[in-house]
């Protein structure tokens, strides 16, 4: 449906969260959130068993990398 002014009111499918299908649903909220989740844990999982040295260098080389001095 078109106003005078050429403005289409009708709603899509896509501004609508009650219409979007299980693929939408999928790619837009479940994957993202799958993948948030399975990084946390590595990075968790990862840490616990790493040894405080292998940490502090990490952390070290990342603040050299970024270009804050640590000496």
């Amino acid at each position: 449906m078109s106003t005078p002014s050429g403005l289409n009111t009708r709603h899509t499918a896509d501004s609508s969260s009650s219409s979007r299908t299980g693929s939408q649903v999928w790619r837009d909220r479940i994957a993202p959130s799958l993948l948030a989740f399975a990084l946390g844990v590595a990075l968790i999982y990862g840490a616990g068993f790493a040894s405080k040295v292998e940490l502090h260098n990490a952390a070290h080389d990342g603040r050299h990398s970024a270009g804050f001095p640590c000496h």
